[in-house]
């Protein structure tokens, strides 16, 4: 059974950092697909950044130059490095892994996270 489990959300002041991880359990996360995408009340849920199987990563333009995503050396935790968070940033993130090596559409994340709260004040 594959399990995406987040944690480090929580709560930081504008301009500040929060790293969101993303533990893969009952799956060899290293070969597939990955991304973060976070939804904000009453907006879209919207892809932050996608790591493939291969090691390419791409972000949304919202993220570009303020936010990293990596792996650890075994490729099944993921990490969400966020810098120079600004209140639009505030939202559910949420980690998900597809069963293919890139994973152009966002239908072909297959697993889940529960999500973790970013909360980010001015």
């Amino acid at each position: 059974q594959v399990q995406l489990v987040e944690s480090g959300g929580g709560s930081a002041q504008a301009g500040g950092s929060l790293r969101l991880s993303c533990a893969a359990s009952g799956y060899t996360a290293s070969r597939y697909c990955m991304g973060w995408f976070r939804q904000a009340p009453g907006k879209q849920r919207e892809r932050v950044a996608r790591s493939d199987g291969d090691g390419y990563t791409t972000y949304a333009d919202f993220a570009m130059g303020r936010f990293t995503i990596s792996r650890d050396n075994a490729g099944n935790t993921l990490y969400l490095q966020m810098n120079s968070l600004s209140p639009e940033d505030t939202a559910m993130y949420y980690c998900a892994a597809g069963a293919r090596a890139t994973c152009f559409e966002d239908s072909q994340y297959l697993y889940w996270g529960r999500g973790a709260q970013v909360t980010v004040s001015s």
